[in-house]
């Protein structure tokens, strides 16, 4: 049996990188021929490299990784790899090989393996399912949009941070600060689009700067200009909130 082939496609490099690292230490027989950035030029390289394997990100701008699947030649098998654990994980299993989350653990990566090695023994190569079928189902559903995961870091490094880390967050400029209890980390993320991706019953905005884990308030107290003085059980600085989310600190 020749050696199998695969493509790895994510739109961050680092993360892209840190897969096929793995994948060559859990896997060395398998041959990495492409790699993309975009969904787009995966499906011009897999036309011309023609690998028997891809591993997708699902949420890339552009065309998706659920849309380029849906693009693959019959015979291909697919890997998802994604930072979101929501209801799609179920329907993506019974259409793809496997569904990874990250950040990928080695253990986990091995199971895939084993998996697509038994398929290979077996010429199991036809999917489960459709997957234009299931892009149809998946669109006509809302799509749970609270993160889990969080890409932080400059263009040399990326943290993957999880938001059961998260004590708050504080705009800066075009960034925002993440505040773990022990570290500091930058997302290139507006702190108003990440308030729409973070469940509010976790996360409560504070202060048009600020966002505060709900979990992590021990006590707030009120000053004379309406504002809350708020202490953390995980941090010793103090967060100010303004008047205008004085609604969250008052009973009802």
């Amino acid at each position: 049996m020749s050696a199998p082939t695969a493509i790895v496609v994510d739109d961050e490099p680092h993360l892209r990188d840190y897969l096929i690292r793995l994948l060559g230490e859990c896997w060395p027989q398998l041959d990495v021929v492409a790699t993309a950035g975009s969904g787009t030029q995966a499906l011009q390289l897999v036309g011309e490299c023609a690998p028997e394997i891809a591993f997708l990100d699902i949420k890339m701008p552009g065309m998706s990784g659920l849309e380029l699947a849906a693009e693959l030649p019959a015979g291909m098998e697919v890997v998802f790899v994604s930072a979101w654990d929501d209801y799609a994980v179920a329907a993506f299993e019974q259409a793809a090989v496997d569904y990874l989350l990250k950040p990928v653990e080695a253990a986990r990566l091995q199971a895939t393996i084993e998996r697509l090695q038994a398929r290979r023994r077996s010429q199991s190569l036809p999917r489960q399912r459709d997957l234009r079928a299931l892009l149809e189902q998946f669109s006509e559903q809302p799509q749970a949009s609270h993160l889990h995961w969080l890409r932080t870091g400059s263009r040399d490094e990326v943290a993957l941070v999880s938001v059961d880390d998260v004590v708050y967050f504080k705009a800066d400029q075009k960034y925002t600060s993440v505040f773990t209890a022990t570290r500091e980390y930058l997302l290139r993320t507006s702190i108003s689009e990440l308030e729409q991706q973070l469940d509010p019953a976790r996360f409560w905005r504070v202060h048009r700067s600020l966002i505060v884990a709900v979990a992590e308030i021990q006590s707030a107290r009120k000053d004379l200009r309406g504002r809350y003085a708020i202490t953390l059980r995980s941090r010793r600085e103090r967060l100010r909130s303004s008047p205008a989310y004085k609604d969250r600190f008052t009973q009802s």
